[in-house]
């Protein structure tokens, strides 16, 4: 193994090369919603299947987290990145064959073993970056990185816009009308449009690999941790973590997917076309005038406000946890998320939708935070602990389906109560560690 003892030197060069990692899986995992429009063309899915998709990506953290916990505790965070790496550019290389044979299962299983290498590099990468330097500043540390992750995630959309989207996609009506020559060369033009960019990205996930081979990690763990993921498990602010984690990736996936439909729901799309500022401001994120974008597109801008306020809160919170303890920033921004909901919950119109948009903001250093607090004292307990909490990532595939039954039987005002307890949960869990502490 390659992982050296710790040595006493600059930890900069590690930690540059580990970021880089956040900043590619969060550029993937956005960069594949582009590909949605597209594959529903080049394998004629219906919505439901379309929305495998996404069921591919969560399935993956909620079956691979443990064991690749169980792997690292053997092999090391640095052959744990590089198996996380090659696995996700082999998931990205089968996206060729799956587009050529347009043989859907072929691509979600491909799909899922690109989800499962990224669980595994979570998986590592998050610990690593935590315990790379002094214990009191693992927040900050971990903040910043994601606040690279958020960069990834805010690049992508651009990426795909000009690679992926880039030229007009027929709607089946229209295909349908074309001939079959005609329809098999569009087939194979949206094919090529796929398989492009994937292959340029397992290229580049295999050069990142050969990156992390060539460069000196630190040894962080030191052998098999005695009692594995029962011990771990025993650890109350860790169980706590994982609940904490699963109720915010859900309050934040369930925001974020529902958004849309919350803003249409009280006509923000009429609001903003009669309010001249924010026309202008609609048309510059857009890129076009409003006259020529429907419903869902002109409240569509303004939710890419709602996820990048990740990425400007992560690096506000990497300063915020330098220099304030950590578990009363995390309380902070808890409470302002529900302040901020119950606000948009008791009124309407541009007030409730910025309310709402500034939610993402909140969101932002929750993850890094709850994972640095709830590892901290975890020994080399700390691959277990990363793949336990890892898995509460699948709270994403569980609040959403909730908070859209909410808002079939009461509405979204309503809906959002469950929202609010998941921030509360969250809230409670950083006041009890400053309790602790005091």
């Amino acid at each position: 193994m390659n992982d050296m003892a710790t040595p006493a030197r600059s930890t900069l060069v590690p930690l540059a090369v580990v970021t880089a990692l956040f900043f590619m899986w969060g550029f993937i995992t956005v960069l594949v919603d582009s590909l949605i429009p597209r594959l529903r063309e080049i394998f004629e899915l219906s919505y439901f299947q379309a929305g495998l998709v996404q069921f591919a990506f969560f399935i993956a953290y909620g079956t691979v987290s443990i064991p690749a916990g169980a792997l690292l505790s053997r092999i090391g965070y640095k052959y744990g990145m590089l198996v996380g790496l090659s696995t996700m550019g082999l998931g990205c290389l089968l996206f060729w064959p799956a587009a050529e044979l347009r043989f859907f299962p072929l691509f979600l299983v491909g799909y899922f073993i690109l989800a499962a290498g990224m669980t595994v590099l979570q998986v590592a990468a998050n610990p690593y970056v935590a315990v790379l330097g002094d214990e009191r500043g693992a927040s900050s540390r971990l903040n910043m990185a994601q606040a690279f992750n958020s960069l990834g995630t805010t690049l992508a959309p651009l990426v795909g816009a000009m690679f992926i989207l880039s030229d007009r996609i027929l709607s089946s009506k229209d295909i349908v009308a074309l001939s079959e020559e005609a329809r098999e060369a569009y087939f194979d033009a949206e094919a090529s449009a796929v398989q492009g960019p994937f292959v340029v990205l397992a290229v580049a996930l295999l050069l990142l690999a050969a990156v992390v081979a060539f460069t000196h990690l630190p040894r962080i763990l030191h052998g098999g941790a005695q009692g594995g993921y029962a011990k771990a498990f025993s650890n109350s602010r860790l169980r706590m973590g994982a609940l904490g984690i699963f109720l915010y990736v859900g309050a934040e996936v369930a925001i974020g997917s529902y958004l849309v439909n919350y803003l249409l729901s009280m006509d923000m799309a009429t609001a903003v076309r009669e309010h001249s500022e924010m026309a202008r401001m609609a048309s510059l994120m857009l890129g076009r005038e409003l006259a020529e974008v429907d419903q869902k597109g002109v409240v569509g801008a303004f939710v890419a406000l709602y996820w990048g306020g990740a990425m400007v809160g992560r690096f506000l919170g990497a300063a915020l946890t330098r220099h304030f303890p950590p578990a009363v920033i995390l309380a902070l921004f808890g409470a302002t998320a529900i302040a901020l909901v119950s606000l948009s919950m008791s009124t309407d119109g541009f007030l409730a939708m910025w309310s709402m948009l500034a939610v993402g903001l909140c969101n932002s250093i929750m993850f890094p935070t709850i994972f640095a607090l709830a590892i901290e004292g975890m020994g080399d307990l700390k691959a277990q602990a990363s793949g336990i909490l890892c898995t509460a990532i699948v709270g994403g595939a569980f609040v959403p389906p909730l908070l859209g039954h909410l808002a079939d039987e009461f509405g979204f005002k309503l809906a959002f109560v469950a929202v609010l307890a998941c921030y509360a949960f969250i809230v409670a869990y950083a006041l009890r560690i400053v309790q602790q502490r005091t």
